[in-house]
């Protein structure tokens, strides 16, 4: 048998390539009642800009319908059809190529760069966490979500500022944002020199504030790498500081400096440095324009600043239903944190908030409700928090608690086969390679193959697709894209779970679909639980 992971994009693009040179036509269905007579679809409007009267030739028909390759998934049968040319595949064999290896549909689809590094700097975190925007809160989740998906896809990945408030180094701990700590500053010392040089004859020996050095002219600087490239029109002169300078430094020392661990044959060296490295400013719309002063700047100031720059900028967050005219990110956590101690109050009687075994699912399901609201909007996008208590609910289908209760779920159907197998009610699992996956015939576990196990690792790869080639200041990322899939994910196991009885009675002649089942819905843990791990989230074994 074939062992190398079968791939939706593998299988569209030979779906495509079977039917010669031209625009892509094929697509994946998604929805419930078109899964039920066809898996790909080239729609006929597409066909009839491809041939002649939107007819397919009969030998393409045929090599559509015999189509192999590393990747694809094998083909049961294609045919014309009303719609346009329908294409099914052979399930039963797509579910055992997919369920004999689970582990590797929770890996990225495409391998990283050899020595592909990226540095993100989200200036939010220099800070104090009560001085902490929801805006600022929202860079900060974006840039940790981030560097996860990066280092799962085998990208070197360092963190700046590293965080010396030891009040914001609690806050990040409990939001589980995993970022480097520092006891004390980088020396900027040199650069302080350098400044000083620029910056002399821009005071004309009036006498400056404490901490100020001058005013350095970035108009030619921005005129230099042209309108194109994004920078404010209005960036004139930048107000040099022992602050800002600051800044540079750490920046400077973390591009030149990295840890030990962080790459193999990388570490320590300063040639490692600039032209190689991606560094991301990972910022609020309305700390913009100061972050563009302090790129420019870097840029005058020292020869080697790195030539790719680009600026990640989160859109603004409009709350409703807030008990303040400004909440801050402690509060907004403080808010949520006594909603789901409510509705766990609510659901399970008696106050359970001092409960120690309830204290640590009460912090993750806090923080998954934040991380699902401030991470399920693209992040250029406006974002608008509602702060109702139906936010909180597990049977919002849209929350993070929702993911997290059916994540609990899945955690007690489990020990609950097991609990049943210690106690002789049921054999111990067989051998993947002896299941009959041709017992997976409802239509909730094709939809969980297809929708959500398949395309798997082929998501965990555009969640950390970086365009760096584009030109201009901006970049965009697919922050958004985990928790969405999540959602759905646990809409469709909720659906299937609610339906169907995985554990029924306890014989022989019903095992082997109950094992199958358990099958499908071990690979659907091992995706949930891989997702989850993208937002620095622990799966729950109860809520």
């Amino acid at each position: 048998m074939a062992t190398r992971r079968l791939g939706v994009g593998e299988t569209l693009g030979a779906l495509n390539a079977a039917l010669g040179p031209g625009s892509p036509v094929w697509i994946k269905e998604t929805r419930t009642r078109h899964l039920r007579s066809r898996d790909f679809l080239a729609p006929h409007r597409a066909l009839q800009a491809r041939f002649d009267d939107g007819q397919v030739p009969e030998h393409l028909l045929h090599a559509l319908a015999c189509l192999q390759g590393p990747g694809v998934a094998p083909v049961l049968r294609c045919a014309p059809t009303p719609a346009g040319l329908s294409l099914q595949l052979q399930r039963p064999a797509v579910f055992e190529r997919v369920l004999s290896a689970v582990a590797a549909y929770a890996t990225p689809a495409l391998p990283a760069l050899p020595g592909q590094r990226v540095l993100l700097h989200c200036p939010a975190l220099r800070s104090s966490p009560c001085a902490l925007r929801l805006s600022q809160l929202r860079t900060v989740l974006v840039a940790d979500h981030l560097a996860r998906a990066l280092r799962a896809h085998g990208v070197c990945v360092r963190l700046v500022p590293a965080v010396q408030d030891p009040h914001m180094l609690t806050f990040l701990q409990q939001l589980r944002v995993d970022w480097p700590a520092a006891s004390e500053r980088a020396s900027s010392h040199s650069l302080r020199s350098h400044a000083l040089e620029e910056v002399i004859s821009a005071h004309d020996g009036r006498t400056l504030s404490p901490g100020i050095l001058g005013r350095l002219c970035l108009k030619e600087l921005v005129e230099e790498q042209g309108r194109t490239a994004g920078y404010d029109s209005n960036l004139d002169n930048c107000l040099v500081t022992e602050d800002l300078l600051s800044v540079l430094a750490e920046l400077q020392e973390a591009l030149w400096h990295w840890p030990e661990d962080s790459h193999p044959g990388l570490a320590g060296s300063p040639d490692t440095g600039t032209d190689s490295c991606l560094v991301v400013h990972v910022v609020s719309c309305e700390e913009e324009f100061q972050q563009q002063k302090l790129d420019l700047l870097w840029r005058k100031l020292v020869d080697k600043a790195p030539l790719r720059q680009k600026h990640l900028i989160c859109g603004p967050v409009k709350v409703a239903g807030a008990p303040g005219p400004l909440m801050t990110a402690p509060e907004y956590y403080k808010f949520r944190h006594a909603q789901v101690c409510k509705a766990s109050a609510l659901k399970h009687g008696g106050d359970l908030a001092h409960d120690p075994a309830w204290t640590e699912i009460f912090g993750v399901l806090s923080v998954a409700t934040i991380k699902f609201e401030m991470l399920s909007t693209a992040p250029q996008s406006q974002l608008f928090l509602a702060l109702a208590d139906k936010n909180i609910s597990t049977k919002g289908t849209k929350s993070g608690t929702f993911v997290m209760y059916n994540c609990a779920r899945l955690a007690t159907l489990f020990e609950s086969y097991k609990c049943s197998m210690e106690q002789g009610l049921y054999p111990t699992f067989p051998p993947v390679s002896s299941l009959d996956f041709s017992l997976l015939h409802d239509e909730g576990e094709w939809l969980l193959l297809f929708n959500n196990i398949l395309p798997f690792p082929d998501l965990l790869s555009q969640t950390a697709m970086l365009d760096c080639t584009a030109p201009g200041l901006h970049i965009t990322a697919r922050t958004e894209m985990i928790c969405k899939f999540l959602v759905q994910l646990s809409m469709d196991f909720s659906s299937y779970y609610n339906r169907v009885h995985i554990l029924g009675e306890p014989r022989p002649h019903r095992f082997g679909q109950m094992f199958v089942r358990l099958q499908l819905l071990r690979a659907v843990r091992e995706v949930l639980h891989t997702g989850l791990a993208m937002l620095g989230l622990p799966p729950l074994s109860h809520i």
